[in-house]
């Protein structure tokens, strides 16, 4: 056995089934070793996109997903993936071929410090030295990714030492390091000083992020908000908690969410986060969570807690432990009269679209995809004007949403739709991406044609990058700059190119006819709408 095979084991050891990459010399020895496995190889058209969709696996699975790629610019490629797994606490495991160590600091072909170069945006990362380090350098990794705050771990694999005879290989069954101890049962105390909050204020409220679906605590805090009739609001990255209807969810929160979710989370008294950053996105006045109440932060990660507002109690340790032990306490608190404040916000806030007949409507559109759309649907948004209108106007029943919050990178809708394909072959998976973001990945057509994985893509195309055009109207007063589209393919032409089913939408009226049969289609399909160019997200 060599360094390669030794690799191929381990990924075995932890359950992988499906890696994502793109072949180099650097990485040949593993890719040799993968064809005696039953692991599946996903060859994507490029190495950022395969850092995207291992993401969107690890999203659906719970489970970190894996990538590999050559030395150099495969591996400076992949980085821009890295930083996005990054930013959203998404587990990853990316393998890099290396040149040979002997080589390393001489400027070879193709030689890049990767381990330098993401070394901001990774949890950890390795430069494998030793071939007998493999089975403990891998069992590292899986366990940091997937423990604590969630991340990206990066293992450098020299060719020589994936071709190294490996004399005694022997999988680890526990990881000890020494440094690194998550904390997961939140203080029992903090605990009871919360519940002793939730007894006595009166306007409560609960922001959850998506270090709740990270920890899988979704059931234990939808049972805990019903049990004790409390109001939920979310982050961009905690859509999907709630379903979008339930009469105790208030929509999301920060610049481009709802008036009536801000509204409620700065009147509370009791102000409960979990499992966010407290960033600004979702909020932009840090001080105005602290003000004139008690604010519980809840996170997994203590430097979080406190970077941008300080607690009034601070709780450290994994949501779903901390919700499981809230529901084993006993106690009592009623808030029918900050829910009855909360409904008529929610009744008499609502924005009024006047969109252009002439066009899609893409408030209305996503609203009716949304409503066809199965029970448990995938949707995973681009970035952009389409994701401002996917968190605000897609209805999650009992699916889930992805899309890219932290980082907000352009193209990350179609790889992170087809990882979490292959991650749920029967579940119903749509990506729904501007123009702009649309041509940043429109190469993984032949991925999915090649590995057959059926996604439904729709594009809303409005001849702009459409959110930059949307600030450089508010704040250059319309004098556009770098942002016209012209020159985009025709969609129709390309979809036919791949073999893809394809319809075009000029009005909501054709929008209406046409979405069942958009999504009765047995493989992948494109859909465009066409957008009012001057449309705005609110």
């Amino acid at each position: 056995m060599n360094g390669a095979d030794a690799m191929i084991k381990c990924l075995e050891a932890e359950g992988v089934d499906t890696v994502y990459g793109y072949p180099g010399v650097a990485i040949c020895p593993f890719y040799n070793s993968i064809l005696q496995s039953d692991i599946r190889t996903v060859l994507i058209r490029t190495e950022q996109n395969a850092a995207h969709a291992a993401s969107g696996q690890a999203r659906i699975t719970g489970r970190p997903g894996v990538c590999a790629v050559t030395s150099g610019p495969g591996a400076t490629n992949v980085i821009t993936g890295i930083a996005t797994a990054f930013a959203d606490s998404i587990p990853l495991v990316c393998i890099t071929g290396q040149v040979n160590s002997e080589l390393l600091g001489s400027d070879v072909f193709q030689e890049a410090d990767i381990t330098g170069a993401v070394e901001s945006f990774v949890k950890y990362s390795y430069l494998v030295k030793d071939v007998a380090e493999i089975p403990r350098i891998f069992k590292e990794a899986f366990y940091l990714a997937n423990t604590g705050r969630k991340g990206p771990v990066l293992i450098d694999v020299p060719i020589d030492i994936q071709n190294a005879v490996i004399n005694k290989f022997k999988y680890p069954e526990e990881v000890s390091m020494r440094t690194y101890k998550p904390t997961v049962k939140g203080n029992i105390v903090q605990i009871k000083k919360v519940i002793k909050e939730l007894e006595q204020d009166k306007k409560p409220i609960i922001c959850v992020g998506g270090g709740v679906l990270l920890s899988d605590a979704k059931e234990e805090l939808r049972t805990f908000a019903e049990k004790y009739r409390i109001p939920v609001v979310s982050t961009m990255m905690g859509i999907g908690v709630m379903p979008t209807k339930h009469p105790l969810y208030f929509g999301m929160v920060g610049n481009n969410g709802k008036a009536y979710a801000n509204r409620a989370m700065n009147e509370s008294d009791l102000l409960i986060m979990v499992g966010a950053r407290v960033a600004d996105r979702a909020v932009s006045q840090p001080g105005l969570i602290t003000r004139d109440k008690v604010l519980v932060h809840i996170d997994v990660d203590p430097a979080e807690i406190g970077k941008n507002a300080g607690p009034t109690i601070p709780l450290v340790g994994d949501a779903k432990h901390i919700f499981e032990e809230f529901l084993n306490q006993e106690f009592t608190c009623e808030h029918e009269e900050w829910l009855q404040t909360l409904n008529h916000y929610r009744e008499s806030m609502g924005i009024k679209r006047s969109p252009d007949p002439a066009y899609v409507d893409p408030a209305e559109f996503i609203r009716i995809l949304s409503e066809k759309l199965p029970e448990d649907a995938i949707y995973v948004a681009d970035v952009g004007q389409n994701q401002i209108w996917s968190c605000a106007h897609h209805i999650v029943k009992n699916g889930t949403f992805l899309t890219s919050g932290g980082m907000g990178t352009m193209g990350y809708s179609i790889p992170a739709a087809m990882g979490a394909k292959v991650a749920a072959p029967e579940r119903t998976v749509v990506a729904v991406c501007g123009d702009g973001s649309f041509q940043m990945s429109m190469m993984e057509l032949a991925t999915m044609r090649q590995h057959d994985i059926p996604i439904k893509i729709i594009v809303l195309n409005n001849g702009y990058l459409g959110m930059v055009r949307e600030y450089q109207h508010y704040t250059y007063k319309d004098n556009y700059s770098v942002v016209d589209l012209s020159g985009s393919p025709d969609l129709e032409k390309l979809s036919a190119a791949y073999d893809m089913p394809f319809l075009r939408l000029t009005n909501m009226q054709e929008a209406r006819e046409n979405i069942d049969k958009f999504l009765a289609q047995e493989g992948s399909a494109l859909m465009e709408c066409m957008i009012d160019p001057m449309d705005l997200v609110k």
